[in-house]
C-alpha cells in the first residue's frame, strides 16, 4: 500500500470535536452527535464528511494509548461566516501529507494505521509533522461495507 504524497493548500472544517483517547474512544459518540446537525452548515464545499485529530506535539514520541487529543467531526466550508450554533471551526493548514487508502469496513482501520506508523513511515524518507491528521468520507465511504473506501492523510516532513 503506497501512499501519494500532496502538498495541501489550506482547509477550512466546521463541525464538532470531543477530547478522547485511543483507550476511551469516543469516536462513535461524536459522530452520533454531528450528523443528525450536519445540514445546518449552509456553506459547505461538497458532502465529504472529514475526521480530524488534533494530537499533541509529542504524542507519537511519548505514545500511550491513553494520552488524550481532539477528535473533530465536519465539513469543509468556503468561510467561517456563518458557524451553526454548537458548532465550532477548525483550519488544517497548508503542508505536506501522505495519502493512503483504506479499503474496507472503518472497524478495520487500525490494520491502516498500523501498516502506516509500524511499517511504512519507519521505512520512508519521512517522519511525522505536528498537524492535524484526518481521513475524508467521500462517494466510496460505506462505514463497516467490505467495499468501503476512505482517505488517510498523514502529516509529513522530509527526514532529512
Amino acid at each position: 500500500m503506497e501512499p501519494r504524497i500532496e502538498i495541501l493548500t489550506k482547509k477550512k472544517i466546521v463541525g464538532k470535536r470531543i477530547i478522547t483517547s485511543f483507550t476511551i474512544n469516543k469516536t462513535k459518540e461524536l459522530w452520533q452527535s454531528f450528523m443528525p446537525n450536519r445540514n445546518e452548515i449552509k456553506n459547505n464545499i461538497g458532502s465529504k464528511l472529514y475526521s480530524i485529530e488534533v494530537y499533541p506535539e509529542f504524542h507519537f514520541v511519548h505514545f500511550n494509548p491513553a494520552n488524550e487529543f481532539e477528535k473533530w467531526a465536519g465539513i469543509e466550508v468556503e468561510d467561517f461566516d456563518a458557524i451553526p450554533h454548537n458548532m465550532e471551526s477548525i483550519v488544517i493548514p497548508n503542508g505536506l501529507y501522505a495519502v493512503f487508502i483504506h479499503k474496507g469496513s472503518a472497524s478495520n482501520g487500525n490494520e491502516t494505521y498500523q501498516y502506516i506508523f509500524t511499517d511504512w513511515l519507519p521505512k520512508s524518507e519521512y517522519s511525522l509533522e505536528n498537524r492535524p491528521h484526518f481521513a475524508v468520507m467521500g462517494e466510496k465511504y460505506k462505514h463497516e461495507d467490505p467495499t468501503s473506501e476512505e482517505e488517510i492523510w498523514i502529516p509529513i516532513k522530509h527526514k532529512y
